[in-house]
């Protein structure tokens, strides 16, 4: 039954801080390290991508209405080799653009992350460091631009910020916004281009940890206890996604950034503690 708890706790720290700028993967060694939680499998990065599947989902279920016109408006660009001025055509191709780094850094750099910086102490250093790149992103960038502005340099740049995520703390959702807002986005269109994005490097995670799994290459669990989390981290995850879209039309990152910087406090005083 505890196993089946802190899944549950796990699942919904992962819904929440998938899309806000706080580093799911950041929050997922902390939480456990602050309860005292030892399960190996619920602390390990298997999990955090079995978690992701039901982010994923919860991408897919809010933004579906924008993949039902992406990926038709993609294949149609192959069939006809022209984007034939369609903004949903560019759009798709711009989003396999920034895809590209992150998958290419993920295929080279995983598992050397994975045994080197998954220590709360390097992720409440990435928290701070993450946060002052979104707080000097949202007050220096322009925030004059709607996404159909976006250029293929400016896609690839925001793809490149995304690999950074891989390393616990700097957090996906934060260093996408921060370059879409360097990039000149305003931040509205900011956190959508990072929510579509998020998408197809997210199955891409969820597909290769899945196959481990199958495979047995990592520990695993019992079926409820993926069950449950999955769960909570899809439920936690769309209510994440509205807040932030509605939060964000009038309010700036700030809180985010201070949030970040208070989190990073806590665990620097709680490992100097120990």
């Amino acid at each position: 039954m505890d196993q089946i708890l802190q899944a549950i706790v796990m699942g919904v720290v992962q819904g929440l801080t998938e899309f806000l700028p706080i580093s799911s993967s950041g929050h997922l060694i902390i939480v456990p390290y602050l309860f005292g939680w030892k399960d190996p499998f619920l602390t390990s990065l298997a999990f955090s991508v079995v978690l992701h599947a039901g982010t994923l989902l919860a991408l897919l279920v809010y933004f579906r209405d924008d993949w039902m016109r992406l990926i038709p408006a993609g294949l149609a660009t192959l069939r006809d080799r022209s984007f034939r001025g369609d903004p949903d055509r560019r759009l798709a191709w711009l989003l396999v653009a920034s895809t590209v780094p992150a998958a290419v850094a993920a295929v080279f750099l995983n598992d050397v992350i994975e045994s080197n910086v998954r220590h709360v102490g390097v992720v409440a250093v990435l928290l701070v460091i993450g946060g002052a790149i979104l707080w000097v992103a949202d007050r220096w960038g322009s925030r004059t631009h709607t996404i159909d502005r976006l250029t293929l340099r400016g896609a690839i740049g925001i793809g490149a910020a995304q690999a950074l995520a891989l390393a616990p703390g700097v957090s996906r959702s934060g260093i996408s916004m921060s370059a879409a807002l360097f990039a000149g986005l305003n931040r509205t269109d900011a956190v959508r281009y990072s929510f579509l994005m998020a998408t197809p490097i997210t199955g891409l995670a969820v597909v290769y940890e899945g196959y481990k799994l199958v495979k047995g290459e990592v520990g695993g669990a019992e079926p409820v206890v993926l069950l449950v989390g999955v769960v909570a981290s899809f439920v936690s995850g769309l209510i994440a996604i509205a807040i932030l879209l509605r939060y964000i039309r009038t309010r700036s990152f700030n809180v985010f950034v201070l949030y970040r910087l208070v989190l990073a406090a806590i665990v620097v005083v709680a490992f100097l503690a120990r």
